[in-house]
């Protein structure tokens, strides 16, 4: 017996007396094997312990089986949700996630970019960091024409398939929600413009403005890192202290709603008597609070799923053309007490 080292086809072959190749092509099943040689080949296998080296036998056909998937970080419901769908998806295709984080630091997503790539994944599926404005390191994919789909924060400047929410429409619906109810002074707190996932929702909060007759405010539109010290500062050192204090905030992130929810609490605002608060993304933290928390649905699971078909469907097409389109899904205003005003 040989226990001691990692038994190899060629072990196999030395001990049956028969090639390599016979032994290789008997444990994959071919039929030209004679099938008592195959059972020979498949008993001693099992008795030596032998494993298939399936890394190496994929890269000599080209596939490792493996997909990247790179997030900005892994601690939202939004995230794990996509990350479920897509997993559902591609492991019915024999297809295993390697998965990392950027920690929105654009120098981590292009090493882990380069890590991905030196690991020979069959796909690369990322939604880009905050920081993201070059995009040379995507260079290699694209020369080896490598699939490449972008999710929610996406750019043009990446030949891919990208799939989004409509996020225009969705920033349009929570603030005529909140001008439906009566609110005039809306605060749109948000992330970095650089990316459109955030400059559309702008876009569709301003819009919603324009149509309803009310006059843009750039003083309040607050594009901070959405993090509870950044929103903590811009809310007592800005919005609380205005001579005209607003009376709703759209706020796009369900966890920095939530703790502004806390912060108007710790000042002695009601919610939403003194100020309404809309989120975004229907996280478990929104349906939690005390009032709940308004929100626009982003369908995470959905586009996990739909990720996975798509990075399928090129992967086992032919050609391997670069696939260059827009897959939009759609998404739902969630209406709760945190923005309803009450009568009376």
């Amino acid at each position: 017996m040989m226990n001691n080292k990692e038994i190899t086809i060629y072990d196999l072959a030395k001990q049956l007396n028969l090639s390599a190749t016979t032994v290789s092509r008997g444990l994959r099943g071919y039929e030209a094997i004679n099938k008592k040689t195959r059972l020979r080949i498949e008993q001693l296998a099992t008795e030596l312990g032998y494993q298939r080296n399936k890394f190496a036998s994929n890269l000599r056909v080209q596939r490792t089986h493996t997909i990247g998937v790179i997030v900005p970080k892994l601690n939202s419901l939004f995230i794990s949700s996509v990350l479920s769908g897509i997993e559902k998806i591609v492991n019915k295709a024999n297809y295993n996630l390697i998965i990392s984080q950027s920690f929105e630091k654009e120098l981590k997503e292009k090493n882990n970019v380069q890590t991905m790539f030196n690991s020979r994944v069959d796909a690369l599926i990322i939604s880009l960091s905050t920081e993201t404005e070059d995009f040379g390191h995507f260079d290699g994919f694209l020369k080896k024409k490598i699939p490449i789909i972008l999710f929610d924060r996406v750019t043009d400047q990446i030949p891919s398939t990208k799939v989004v929410i409509d996020n225009f429409r969705a920033g349009y619906i929570a603030t005529e929600h909140l001008i439906m109810q009566g609110y005039k002074d809306i605060v749109h707190i948000t992330g970095s413009m650089t990316h459109s996932v955030y400059k559309d929702r702008f876009e569709g909060y301003r819009k919603a403005l324009d149509q309803y007759g009310i006059a843009f405010d750039p003083s309040l539109m607050l594009s901070v890192e959405l993090t509870e010290p950044a929103l903590r500062t811009v809310l007592l050192n800005d919005v609380l202290k205005r001579d005209r204090r607003p009376d709703a905030l759209f706020i796009t992130n369900d966890s920095c709603a939530a703790i502004a929810q806390v912060i108007l609490g710790e000042e002695g605002l009601s919610v939403p008597d003194d100020m309404a608060i809309v989120g975004f993304n229907n996280d478990l933290i929104s349906r939690v609070t005390s009032p709940a928390i308004t929100t626009i649905h982003y369908p995470g699971y959905e586009m996990g799923e739909t990720i996975g078909e798509l990075v399928i469907e090129q992967l086992t097409a032919e050609g391997g053309q670069v696939v260059n389109k827009t897959v939009i899904l759609d998404s739902d205003l969630l209406v709760r007490s945190s923005s309803v005003r009450r009568n009376g």
